[in-house]
């Protein structure tokens, strides 16, 4: 099923290095439409219930305090197919494997510090999208 949503996220890392223009310039040149996007910041219990399926992974801990560590930019965007193409224009995970001019190549440091997040699935985009913003905050 595809669907005309996807959740993206600005982790801490492209918050602390100014990047929130550049990455937000290249999504909606990109074609995407941002239909809901807030500043904001996780809390720990916040981050714990995002990351609830990392939970019994190796990084997890690591992953809780590196997302909490800072301000985040929170964003639903709008395009036919959105999650694919989303995932497409951020790349791999690891930023030395990420195809160029996506947006881990551009600004991602490194596997733990990789800039963005965007939904993997339809489903995850819907779960997502509704754990960060109220029905008022989507347009």
């Amino acid at each position: 099923m595809r669907t005309d949503r996807t959740f993206a996220m600005l982790k801490p890392d492209s918050v602390e290095k100014g990047f929130i223009g550049a990455i937000l310039e290249k999504i909606t040149t990109s074609g995407f439409k941002i239909v809901a996007m807030k500043l904001t910041q996780m809390t720990k219990a916040d981050a714990e219930s995002f990351y609830d399926v990392h939970r019994e992974r190796p990084f997890y801990l690591e992953l809780i305090e590196y997302i909490t560590r800072g301000p985040i930019v929170a964003a639903i965007l709008e395009k036919e197919n959105a999650v694919e193409d989303f995932r497409t224009l951020i790349g791999a995970t690891n930023p030395t494997e990420a195809a160029e001019g996506t947006i881990r190549k551009l600004f991602a440091e490194s596997i733990g510090e990789n800039a963005v997040h965007g939904s993997d699935s339809n489903e995850n985009a819907a779960v997502e999208c509704t754990f960060h913003f109220s029905g008022r905050e989507m347009f």
